[in-house]
């Protein structure tokens, strides 16, 4: 985690936003709460990101203490990634905002696009 970026932001919201606000944080969150998954899995589950987005994506949120990244090395390389105890925290946060959007995609009258 990184300490000195704590110390720029101005409000506790700046600081939650910056950490799962990236376009793809809270989705990679959202695909690490059922547990650990290879990079291609979580390829696979954000077929929108691309590669270099999805690799950025995930080690920022390595940075910030999220999640955790285990590299073995074999060949091909096999990556994984899981939440840490700070990213588990993030959980409720992840599911009520999917809670908030099937809300609002049934005030909006469409079906909720998928199901995990």
């Amino acid at each position: 985690m990184n300490i000195e970026k704590i110390k720029t932001y101005n409000c506790p919201v700046e600081a939650a936003i910056d950490v799962i606000g990236g376009k793809y944080k809270a989705l990679i969150v959202y695909e690490l709460i059922d547990g650990t998954k290879r990079y291609h899995e979580i390829q696979r589950a954000l077929p929108q990101a691309t590669p270099r987005m999805l690799s950025k994506q995930l080690k920022e949120l390595e940075e910030d203490g999220i999640i955790h990244r285990v590299l073995y090395p074999v060949v091909p390389p096999k990556t994984e990634y899981t939440l840490t105890k700070l990213g588990n925290t993030l959980v409720p946060i992840v599911e009520a905002l999917c809670e908030w959007g099937e809300h609002y995609f049934g005030l909006a009258g469409v079906p909720v696009p998928y199901d995990k």
